[in-house]
């Protein structure tokens, strides 16, 4: 065990939203990642343009930045923040470029804000929504397609500062 105590539970064993009245304004970052993999065939659909619903990959990242503007309502001990940056990268994976022989899309996503808290929730939700937003565009061909490897990547600022898988 460590010394850390967990934030969100308060000397009663009550969850509470953290009060980071005191904290300073910092600038922030934090960046995630996630991936859905699916059939070559899918991928295909993807890449050239033909899936049913329109073009899923700015979709994605569309549906990426506005998960990540609307994490507080989700995530419910997350405080609402001005964001100030969002930005979600769907990149295609063919056969071949992963050790695991996996094809799909990898979601990277990155968020900012300067404020007294951090942005990983934000960043995190961003991947799985843009992950789920290919799930729910291509799930008429491929319902097998699996999302793996939601994490989070970096995060800096604020008093504990650099933090890197």
């Amino acid at each position: 065990m460590t010394d850390q105590q967990l934030t969100h539970i308060d000397e009663q064993g009550d969850v509470r939203m953290v009060d980071v009245s005191h904290k300073a304004d910092t600038e922030r970052v934090a960046v995630a990642e996630g991936f859905i993999s699916m059939k070559p065939e899918t991928l295909a659909l993807i890449v050239e343009g033909k899936a049913a619903k329109g073009d899923v990959l700015a979709c994605a990242r569309v549906a990426g930045v506005m998960a990540a503007k609307q994490t507080s309502a989700l995530i419910p001990m997350c405080h609402p923040l001005n964001i100030t940056k969002a930005k979600v990268e769907c990149t295609p994976v063919q056969a071949g470029e992963r050790k695991d022989g996996q094809v799909g899309i990898h979601v990277t996503t990155t968020c900012g804000v300067t404020g007294k808290t951090g942005i990983e929730m934000e960043a995190l939700t961003a991947a799985s929504v843009a992950c789920l937003t290919v799930y729910d565009m291509c799930k008429a061909v491929d319902r097998g397609m699996e999302i793996a490897d939601v994490r989070l990547l970096k995060k800096d600022g604020g008093k504990t500062g650099l933090w890197e898988r």
